[in-house]
């Protein structure tokens, strides 16, 4: 896709809806121009607020819908902003599940302006059923106690430390964000449920032995809208190591107010038993929290107790980095 980029975050009801622009944001800042925000927008993903008249003047090529959220629905009142920004001579790319072409007022722009439209949650490769033989290299995947809970930003950081320490790593995006990030990928959450192991294999195929292929995690297991796409994407990454993710300020589910967050102690059997299927060597090194609703202090108190009390390394990725992690990786 042609950058730099204009971020749409519509006028979406929370910072966790904007994922996606605030992910391109903080790891591809040098790719964004700024955001274009609606009246009620909840969420910010830190760079300048922007009109499309401005973006486009700015030399902004794309503009990306930004957003993320249950279903992926994309609201009618949304559509005269991304016309208007076709009409400005950017093409246009979306993560959600509808997909742009099916929406006649920008199917038309599209075509009256010869811009593109590009749908990265829809992959265009077909896959295979998961078949669970044994691949060479390694592999390293991110599981949640929730959703949002930091998967993505923690295989993004160990790709980084592992990279500073000249070791062989490649960022394995399995979301529309983690896509828009890596520029390769699948989201895999719009893979038809029978391929979504096939297309983890795919993602992380056999590799030199020293190689590690980190895998960035979904859903979570004891999530009842996602377990299923954790499940399958669980048994097709066939990870070595796990790395276990955590928000300590959630109270409840992501969307699901009347089901808890399980406690941290009850998430790492579930987790392994299932990773057994395909891998028995599986492992967890590791814990990664994202803190940033705690004072620094606070923060340093739940990563130290954690790390205490279950006996491995825990890090804010963002915060103090992974290199705890790495270290236990390699060791």
């Amino acid at each position: 896709m042609d950058k730099p980029y204009l971020l749409f975050l519509g006028d979406v009801p929370d910072q966790l809806a904007a994922k996606t622009a605030r992910g391109i944001a903080d790891w591809r800042p040098e790719w964004v121009v700024g955001q274009l925000r609606l009246p009620g927008c909840n969420a910010d993903a830190g760079v300048p607020d922007t009109t499309v008249a401005e973006a486009a003047q700015k030399g902004a090529r794309t503009m990306v819908v930004g957003v993320a959220f249950s279903g992926g629905v994309m609201p009618s009142h949304w559509v005269g902003t991304i016309v208007s920004a076709i009409e400005a001579g950017m093409d246009i790319a979306s993560g959600l599940h509808d997909r742009l072409g099916d929406v006649p007022e920008i199917a038309d722009a599209a075509a009256k302006h010869d811009r593109k439209l590009y749908d990265v949650r829809h992959s265009t490769q077909r896959f295979s059923t998961g078949k669970g033989h044994k691949r060479t290299g390694k592999r390293l995947l991110t599981v949640g106690t929730d959703c949002s809970v930091g998967k993505k930003y923690t295989v993004l950081a160990l790709e980084r430390e592992m990279l500073a320490r000249g070791m062989k790593a490649r960022f394995c995006a399995t979301g529309q964000t983690g896509v828009f990030i890596a520029e390769r990928g699948v989201a895999i959450d719009a893979v038809i449920s029978d391929f979504i192991a096939g297309a983890a294999e795919w993602l992380s195929p056999d590799n030199e032995p020293d190689h590690w292929d980190l895998i960035e995690g979904q859903g979570s297991l004891f999530h009842a809208a996602f377990a299923g796409v954790t499940l399958g994407l669980l048994h097709g990454a066939q990870p070595d190591a796990l790395v276990l993710c955590h928000e300590p300020t959630r109270t409840h589910m992501r969307g699901l107010k009347h089901m808890p967050i399980p406690k941290l102690e009850d998430c790492f059997e579930p987790y392994l038993h299932h990773a057994y299927l395909t891998n028995p060597e599986a492992k967890f090194i590791g814990i990664s929290m994202d803190t940033h609703l705690l004072s620094p202090t606070e923060a340093e108190r739940v990563l130290k107790s954690t790390e205490d009390r279950f006996g491995l390394p825990c890090c804010d990725p963002l915060a103090t980095g992974t290199g705890a992690i790495v270290d236990r990786l390699t060791s």
